[in-house]
């Protein structure tokens, strides 16, 4: 069977809540349910689009006992790359937003799309743990 897309991530994080406040700002939904029993400070989910990040909380990346995890997985692992559908001007402003400053950008960058060959221009910020966040905004057809 082949392999039609990505569907999600998971990534330890300090403080559950907090994370799940920034990535709302950038406009990421958090489904109220999370779909395990695990409680809400161990666990939450952000949505964009078809795709979800799973926040894992302190409670599970540092119990030995919880196996389904990266083994060395700490938070600020992570490097993610987010397609922007609006324009890199609304990108900017919703980065500023989030108080994080940008590291990089606006810049040129191949990025996924169209068998790795669509350039587009990228901006880079951090959330609160130090995951690298890329937002890429493709030219409009």
């Amino acid at each position: 069977m082949p392999i039609s897309g990505f569907d999600q991530a998971a990534i330890p994080v300090s403080d559950v809540d907090r994370t799940v406040q920034f990535y709302q700002s950038l406009g990421f939904t958090a489904p109220k349910d999370s779909g395990t029993s695990l409680p809400r400070e161990s666990f939450r989910a952000v949505q964009a689009g078809e795709q979800k990040i799973n926040l894992h909380g302190p409670a599970l990346w540092q119990d030995p006992a919880s196996s389904l995890r990266g083994r060395t997985a700490v938070p600020g692992c992570g490097e993610f790359c987010f397609v922007w559908d609006g324009t890199v001007p609304e990108l900017r402003q919703a980065l500023d937003r989030t108080a994080s400053p940008v590291e990089a950008g606006p810049v040129e960058r191949t990025g996924g799309r169209r068998n790795g060959t669509a350039v587009g221009t990228s901006m880079y910020i951090r959330d609160p743990d130090g995951n690298l966040l890329e937002f890429i905004v493709y030219p409009t057809q």
